[in-house]
């Protein structure tokens, strides 16, 4: 059941949600969260610093790629084109009323896509966690 505080299209496979803190403290609190649980922090990419810079204006926007490649690994021996995907992105994004919203793949829509055995769902679930806790008001983030 979606809400309008949740939103996941099945078709695209992507789940976005609202954050109550603007996108920089929301990926800080999310590269803090999943830091102190072993992941590595391959990139961040922050898009509307990048357009500012050529001229341009676009609404907040910073894309996080971060996993484990304990985790992530497997599923790339199994379904090597799953490199495409991984490591794992997220995005958060300001709407033109200034929320915050996070979205990212869904782990179903990454297995479909790339036909790794269910079973390695597990090895990228916890992403749903993480940004759970990140988005949550007085957690230690």
């Amino acid at each position: 059941m979606e809400t309008r505080e949740e939103h996941t299209s099945k078709e695209q496979g992507v789940r976005t949600l609202p954050s109550p803190f603007g996108v920089d403290e929301t990926l800080d609190r999310l590269e803090r969260l999943a830091t102190s649980r072993g992941m590595t922090i391959f990139a961040r990419v922050n898009f509307s610093r990048d357009a500012e810079k050529v001229g341009l204006k676009m609404q907040p926007s910073q894309l996080l790629i971060l996993g484990n490649p304990k985790a992530g690994t497997p599923l790339m021996v199994a379904a090597p084109l799953a490199a495409l995907d991984l490591p794992l992105k997220v995005l958060a994004w300001a709407d033109e009323a200034g929320q915050c919203w996070v979205s990212c793949n869904t782990p179903e829509y990454l297995q479909r896509r790339h036909g790794f055995p269910s079973a390695l769902i597990a090895n990228i679930a916890p992403l749903s966690a993480l940004l759970d806790a990140a988005r949550k008001p007085g957690t230690a983030a």
